[in-house]
């Protein structure tokens, strides 16, 4: 009789189970499709403002290798919107010391969002390392880094007599 009482009981619950999960089923595409309208309607907000966020010509950086203006292609990735965000405040200027005989590095003074990818780097590539170094090469290196930039107006002699002297000083503006 005990044996009866209870598999009684786990066939109704088995089947009370296997009905909840099937109205869930029928119900998640729903809830899907709502969470899809959601989002687009919340991207378009994101976008427009984003837009607005900045006056013309007020989110262009500027890079200068002790007083020598660099061009500099940024990224597009959380690690620059930050370096960016971080320079509406003012100059970000970079103490560098030489490394390797290949790069400068120097503490950006507070840390980055990281998108590290396993790199190798060319002359004139500018990284973040370990989320608060900046690195600048004019050599070339296979590490794990989050690219911020390239610097796109000079050679590699031209790097090279740029960075190779001594330590140098790094500084980051907006236009």
């Amino acid at each position: 009789m005990k044996k009866r009482l209870i598999t009684m009981a786990l066939s109704v619950l088995m089947i009370l189970c296997m009905s909840a999960c099937s109205d869930d089923t029928i119900n998640s595409g729903d809830n899907q499709n709502a969470v899809t309208e959601i989002s687009t309607s919340e991207n378009v907000e994101t976008e427009s403002s984003e837009e607005n966020d900045e006056p013309e010509g007020d989110g262009t950086m500027i890079m200068k290798i002790g007083d020598t203006k660099v061009n500099v292609e940024w990224e597009d990735n959380q690690a620059v919107e930050a370096l960016r965000d971080m320079a509406k405040d003012g100059d970000i200027t970079i103490q560098m010391s030489m490394y390797g005989g290949f790069e400068q590095v120097g503490s950006i003074g507070q840390s980055l969002p990281r998108d590290d990818k396993q790199t190798t780097t060319s002359s004139g590539d500018i990284v973040l390392y370990s989320g608060n170094q900046m690195v600048v090469f004019y050599g070339s290196n296979s590490w794990s880094y989050t690219r911020l930039g390239h610097i796109s107006d000079k050679d590699e002699a031209e790097m090279t007599d740029l960075l190779s002297n001594g330590d140098v000083t790094i500084t980051i503006s907006r236009e």
